[in-house]
């Protein structure tokens, strides 16, 4: 006998509908999974077959094909499990119900009956919808997640038995029911705030003027001066996430399996720091199995690179494409997929070997061509993509034992609000959406120097020996001072500051 039961694959974090196809008939005892299927999916008979005698079934004697269409795309993991054993169980006579059409069925299956969560609910809920509305059989622990869907019938599947009693109308279950709007709320919290961090004044306008432009930014300071404690709120001043923002994110942290238990939700700018020992697949993403990379779960946040000359040259140089490009193709001998990369870049480090060149009270033992071989091992064209060097002293202790609490981290982010707000005004008929991303003729239209501006400038690049990769970097980081105070044009004392966030541009350093 055929039974046929609908299901849903991922590619990257796409999701694309299955039909398992269940055919059962006289011959030796054998079961056959064909359709492309990886270790994972090829196991799943030996977990169905557990699963079907734990749960007082029988496992049939006859010979047992399992088809799992489309056949020529690889199927991989084991959320095809709970709908096999159905098919199983409606294809041998042992369920009332033939027609699952209504129902699109994901789930794992333990050696008791049980069923356990899977990876890219999110998405195969996403793709229900556009499917007309199918009705959703998830695992329980996946049910909240999939009911941010709005217009689904989700229903939350404990074990086997529980999901036959239902197809068969035995129980009835009530679909899960959940407001996108109080979750979101519920979980748009921070549990850091830049008012934690005492003194490093200008240090906090810095990043202040870099989330305000979409501006990638890079800190230099000695140990201990802050910096990852800098940076881990940043998130906390960044606009507030949209609920379709939320739903990019929690998408593709589902599709690799990190939302833990009770989250069913990310309403907060992710914030992702790998190590320095990373490789270039693990930050870019791709592997045997596809899957987003470091920079695709920072999407929509920020991306950390703590210790930055550490890592491998070939790893900082994958990051140009997503910096410029906002997303990240994986292409391999069996296709390509594409995933979303917008993040803000924001990376510390040492000013030498030793960490001690800028220290006031401790010596550096560097010599001056340890400084400079260090200094080069970030390259030119991904320093070209970082628009702020900001400098990152030690802490005065009088300043942390008796500082006041500076700016909450609210106070900062309305002000970034209203400057991002002067800048979706500014390009409401371009492509892009913050300073940092201006070009050429968006220079010289948004950007324009008075006379005294134009001096200053030109002086700062003679004097403090400024490179030319910098002109442009300055002159988009005035702007962006610039609608921090509220101002149309470009004034001295704008360019002024944006001089000063060039630390790595000056003599100084080499």
């Amino acid at each position: 006998m055929l039974a046929k039961v609908f299901s849903a694959g991922l590619l990257g974090i796409e999701a694309y509908p299955i039909e398992i196809e269940v055919d059962i008939h006289k011959g030796l005892p054998t079961e056959v999974v064909v359709g492309l299927p990886d270790a994972a999916v090829k196991e799943s008979k030996d977990r169905v077959r557990s699963a079907l005698h734990n749960s007082g079934f029988k496992y049939p004697d006859e010979k047992i094909t399992i088809n799992l269409a489309p056949a020529d795309v690889k199927k991989e993991g084991p959320s095809f499990d709970l709908p096999i054993a159905l098919g199983v169980l409606a294809g041998s006579g042992q369920m009332a119900r033939e027609d699952f059409s209504p129902f699109l069925i994901a789930g794992e299956l333990a050696l008791n009956g049980a069923v356990r969560p899977v990876k890219g609910i999110l998405s195969i809920a996403l793709m229900a919808e556009k499917l007309g509305g199918k009705s959703l059989l998830v695992p329980e622990a996946n049910a909240r997640e999939a009911a941010i869907v709005q217009g689904l019938k989700v229903r939350g599947i404990k074990n086997l038995s529980q999901a036959v009693k239902f197809l068969q109308g035995e129980i009835d279950l009530e679909p899960v029911r959940v407001d996108p709007d109080e979750l979101f709320r519920e979980a748009s919290t921070y549990p850091v705030d830049l008012a934690d961090v005492r003194g490093q004044t200008h240090v906090k306008r810095a990043l202040e003027v870099a989330v305000a432009g979409g501006h990638n930014l890079l800190m230099i300071g000695p140990p201990g001066a802050g910096k990852s404690m800098l940076a881990k709120r940043i998130p906390t001043i960044l606009p507030p996430m949209s609920l379709r923002e939320a739903l990019e994110t929690t998408r593709i942290h589902s599709s690799v399996g990190l939302l833990g238990g009770k989250q069913s939700l990310i309403a907060t700018r992710p914030f992702h720091s790998p190590h320095h020992t990373i490789s270039d697949i693990a930050l870019i993403g791709g592997g045997t199995k596809i899957k987003p990379g470091e920079v695709s779960l920072a999407h929509n946040g920020v991306l950390f690179l703590d210790e930055l000359p550490e890592f491998h040259r070939n790893v900082l140089e994958v990051l140009r494409q997503p910096l410029e490009d906002g997303e990240v193709t994986i292409s391999r001998a069996t296709g390509s997929l594409t995933f979303p990369a917008r993040f803000m870049l924001v990376a510390a480090m040492n000013p030498c070997p030793c960490g001690y060149f800028t220290d006031p009270k401790r010596e550096c033992r560097c010599t001056p061509g340890q400084i400079r071989k260090y200094m080069t091992k970030v390259s030119g064209p991904l320093l070209d993509r970082i628009d702020i060097h900001v400098d990152v002293p030690p802490v005065k202790y009088r300043e942390l034992s008796e500082g006041a609490p500076g700016e909450s981290s609210e106070t900062v982010r309305k002000r970034v609000e209203k400057a991002r707000r002067v800048q979706r005004k500014r390009f409401t008929h371009s492509r892009i959406h913050h300073n940092a991303a201006m070009g050429s003729s968006h220079l010289r239209k948004f950007c324009a120097l008075s006379r005294e501006g134009k001096d200053l400038l030109r002086m700062a690049m003679s004097e403090l020996g400024l490179s030319a990769r910098a002109y442009d970097r300055v002159l988009k980081v005035s702007r962006t001072i610039a609608d921090l105070e509220g101002e149309s044009d470009i004034r001295e004392s704008h360019l002024s500051e944006a001089i000063q966030y060039r630390t790595l541009d000056r003599n100084l350093w080499i």
